[in-house]
């Protein structure tokens, strides 16, 4: 065959090639990322980041998460590299990925460096625990995976449905709400202002009985009677991190307040309550309905 023929054939086929890109970008909607680039074994450290992966439709290049990706239940059939706080660089490495997604204070930092020194890459998705919070981890997510477009339509899709949750919360009389992390040795921890659990109660309508303070503290007796909490929410846990309804009401600081005496308590999940994620404008319109219902236990 000629020089000359040669040249003309590969010309046609350069602009067939094209002609197929071209057609391929007019048929994939305005805005959209094409699929298949990026990192395709990505291990999720933190409950909601998995559940982003999933609510942008990226849940095929995951080849692990922790020990809190509960939710959605498929994920519970990837392979569990262990707890976020817990982690061990055997663990998130047995599963060979090329980029590991890490919720801001996944650890411990021993773990984080050896895993930084294997050169497979890790983005950390920034905490938070509000609305602000919410888009900047989905907008993270989507940047790490090159779904640029589908993360902001997620992202501003959740804000307009937790703006929207909050502003219907019931705001006539508020509750005051309790929220117990735990009762180790008899000891009540208590969540205080900047948690999530404060944002969540004040997102739904209620007023955290221990706001005056801050973070998660083991609280005294007597500011528990102090606080006067009408209802005590908990988290809905399994096994030794369980505390029965009959445990929290012997207690004889609960016992004395309100929600002591009436036995008002709130149980929901704690990735639902907590994990300021994509579900969270559900959970705070579950919740509102909670402290506004009058029954004396409450099951999420």
């Amino acid at each position: 065959m000629r020089p000359v023929q040669l040249q003309t054939l590969a010309l046609r086929a350069s602009a067939a090639l094209l002609a197929l890109g071209w057609l391929v970008a007019m048929m994939m909607p305005v805005g959209a990322e094409p699929a298949g680039s990026g990192p395709r074994r990505i291990v999720a450290i933190g409950g909601s980041v998995t559940e982003i992966v999933y609510a942008l439709g990226e849940q095929d290049r995951l080849a692990g998460r922790d020990t809190t990706s509960v939710f959605p239940p498929e994920a519970l059939a990837l392979p569990d590299v262990g707890y976020i706080r817990a982690l061990s660089p055997e663990g998130v490495l047995s599963v060979n990925p090329d980029l590991i997604l890490a919720l801001d204070g996944a650890g411990p930092p021993e773990t984080i460096g050896v895993l930084r020194d294997s050169g497979v890459p890790i983005l950390t998705i920034p905490e938070g625990y509000d609305a602000d919070a919410i888009v900047a981890k989905i907008e993270a997510a989507g940047e790490a995976l090159g779904v640029q477009h589908k993360a902001g339509e997620l992202a501003r899709k959740v804000s307009a449905d937790l703006s929207a949750a909050s502003a219907a919360a019931v705001r006539g009389k508020p509750r005051r709400v309790l929220f117990v992390l735990s009762m180790q040795g008899g000891r009540v921890m208590a969540a205080g202002a900047h948690t999530h659990a404060d944002a969540m109660i004040r997102l739904a309508g209620g007023i955290n009985a221990l706001g005056q303070m801050s973070g998660y503290k083991q609280v005294s007796d007597e500011a528990v009677i102090e606080a006067k909490p009408e209802i005590i929410l908990v988290m809905d846990r399994r096994g030794d991190h369980a505390i029965s309804d009959d445990d929290l009401f012997a207690h004889p600081a609960i016992a004395s307040t309100p929600a002591g005496t009436d036995r008002r308590i709130v149980r929901m999940d704690g990735l639902y309550l907590l994990g300021f994620g994509p579900r969270t404008a559900e959970a705070v319109r579950d919740l509102s309905i909670a402290l506004n219902d009058r029954s004396q236990a409450w099951r999420q």
